[in-house]
């Protein structure tokens, strides 16, 4: 029997509670071993706690349905919690950089199990959808598996060889910096998709060209594509249309263009103004 693959909410909801469950485990550990380092990891973890519950969230408010001062309903819900995870990826980057100057010998066997448990928490996250926000949760995921495992590394060679000190910071200083440029790439994503920028995928040329490959199409002109969120794609566009078409002619003919823009842009919602001749430019 083939099992239904796990929808992004399953994951979050997944992920979220191996990471509370980690934070509970390392406070725990803290307490009962006197830790200050393990107790502080478990601090760090919490905020990635937080990240998943944003983006828990962020997915809960994309089921819910428009109003009428929303009409396009909370799209843009998960592409805020996209960005907010991607700026505190870039403070947690500030503090790792921090931490490398003064961090202590960490509990090598707590570091390691940090690891496993942020790579599995990972791979359930890991859809291999281009949704910016399960993208934000799944980089947090993947930057603490590479801290712990940094930092679970040096240790190991620090404990080793009784030397070799500086292994430590400097290993948090290149995961600090691999973090911080995947978090620049999330953020200016996000961006894009705030400012309505036309989608990196998606070429206008190309785009005007496809549509006016359709017969009856004239020409295009006044085009405006973008995104409300990673998955939800919008355009707005005149197309002049050859001839005086009836009015029924045209609704097939731009029907025909919707049909075209959605399956080789995945552009899903389309607002046409259909026109006999180009518009001057100011009545536009």
């Amino acid at each position: 029997m083939t099992v239904a693959p796990w929808g992004r909410s399953q994951r979050l909801k997944v992920a979220w509670a191996l990471n509370a469950a980690l934070v509970v485990a390392q406070v725990a550990v803290g307490f009962g071993a006197h830790s200050v380092g393990l107790i502080a990891d478990a601090g760090h973890n919490l905020t990635d706690v937080a990240a998943l519950t944003l983006a828990i969230v962020a997915v809960r408010l994309l089921g819910r349905r428009g109003d009428d001062r929303r009409s396009f309903g909370y799209h843009r819900g998960t592409i805020l919690a996209a960005q907010a995870n991607a700026a505190a990826l870039l403070v947690v980057t500030v503090l790792i950089v921090y931490e490398a100057v003064r961090r202590l010998m960490p509990v090598i066997v707590v570091a390691i199990a940090a690891t496993l448990i942020n790579v599995l928490a990972a791979r359930i996250l890991d859809d291999h959808s281009h949704d910016l926000n399960m993208r934000g949760a799944l980089l947090h995921m993947t930057s603490d598996a590479l801290t712990s495992a940094g930092v679970a590394g040096a240790a190991i060679v620090i404990a080793a060889t009784g030397g070799n000190n500086w292994l430590d910071p400097a290993v948090s200083l290149v995961i600090a910096c691999v973090i911080a440029f995947r978090a620049v790439q999330l953020l200016g994503a996000t961006t894009n998709v705030l400012l309505e920028a036309t989608p990196s995928d998606v070429e206008p040329a190309k785009l005007v060209a496809a549509m006016i490959a359709v017969a009856g199409v004239e020409a295009v002109h006044d085009l405006h594509t973008w995104s409300l969120s990673s998955d939800y794609r919008a355009l707005s566009a005149h197309v002049v249309l050859e001839g005086e078409p009836s009015l029924a002619d045209a609704q097939r003919t731009t029907d025909e263009v919707k049909r075209v823009v959605a399956s080789q842009f995945g552009i899903s919602h389309t607002t046409l103004e259909p026109e006999a001749d180009p518009c001057t430019e100011d009545p536009c």
